[in-house]
């Protein structure tokens, strides 16, 4: 029976992924590349070693914006056409206008509490965008979720996460998906109208779906349009190279997707979803984190 469920694992795991020939390089040079969005014909990601937003139009890297200290982790066009990003290391939510220019940022939440570590974004689908503060590293359960309403409230929605990490809104915004990166675990809330959170509960815990496997460290995780969840990984060891794993909205595991880097973080759809945009680190254990952006096909 082992051996069986074994063989089903395998066979499952292989299934949708592409090539090594079929995957492409659009970045050879990113320090440590990570939360990205398809947006207006491009490709916005952060590079946190450079503290910078680049852009990809389909042939070129450009920096969109930079500042010194922040230690982006992640970005988002919000519905007034201007860009939010998680500054991580200076505990802000940064704001850029639509032409790359330095806006006032948001610094504590509406009660007056600073941030810890804004990590990811999600957007709903009424202008307003929840976010991460992924709290202190290793055993300190501290982290919290954030949401921004449309009005540019900012909200804490929940705390005593054991290092937040990805989110991301289900298609019909009812749900949302966190991940604890410590614990292997995606967390699912529901969403109420005025976008509060309730009835907090697990969702998926990763190591469950890889018995007998190195401890996965989930991190980014985004949403297709039929409601499947990819989620990236960020292991700790050169030994263990993640893979980007796919699951249906029952948890069950459908396939994982790999790339010819160690880390995938995060990832984002390009047009109609044919494509995977994967944020990749080769170096894992100092800066500047060297790394690559590739294209996936997604099959």
């Amino acid at each position: 029976m082992k051996t069986t469920l074994a063989g089903l694992m395998l066979a499952l795991s292989l299934i949708g992924s592409a090539s090594a020939a079929d995957v492409k390089v659009i970045n050879p040079d990113a320090w440590f590349p990570e939360g990205p969005i398809w947006y207006h014909d491009k490709l916005y990601y952060v590079e946190y070693g450079r503290n910078t937003v680049t852009t990809w139009d389909g042939k070129t890297n450009e920096t969109f914006w930079k500042q010194d200290g922040c230690g982006p982790s992640a970005v988002l066009p919000t519905s007034t056409g201007e860009f939010v990003v998680t500054c991580y290391d200076n505990q802000t939510i940064g704001r850029i206008s639509a032409d790359g220019k330095t806006l006032p940022p948001y610094t504590k939440d509406s009660e007056g509490r600073p941030f810890i570590g804004p990590n990811d974004f999600a957007p709903d689908r009424k202008g307003g965008i929840y976010f991460t503060g992924s709290g202190h590293e290793g055993a300190v359960i501290d982290a919290s979720v954030y949401y921004i309403t449309p009005a540019g409230a900012v909200i804490r929605e929940g705390t005593d996460l054991h290092n937040g990490n990805g989110l991301a809104v289900s298609n019909d915004g009812k749900i949302l998906y966190l991940i604890e990166t410590e614990d292997s675990r995606l967390l699912a809330f529901d969403i109420a109208e005025d976008g509060s959170l309730s009835g907090r509960r697990v969702f998926l815990k990763l190591d469950d779906l890889f018995p007998g496997q190195a401890h996965i460290y989930p991190d980014g995780v985004k949403i297709d349009a039929k409601g499947e969840l990819y989620i990236g990984q960020s292991p700790r060891s050169l030994d263990h190279p993640g893979k980007i794993i796919v699951v249906d909205a029952d948890a069950k595991l459908l396939r994982t997707i790999d790339v010819p880097s160690v880390s995938m973080p995060n990832l984002a759809f390009g047009p109609g979803e044919t494509t995977l945009y994967v944020m990749a680190l080769d170096q894992i254990d100092q800066a500047p984190y060297h790394g690559k952006v590739y294209a996936v096909p997604n099959h």
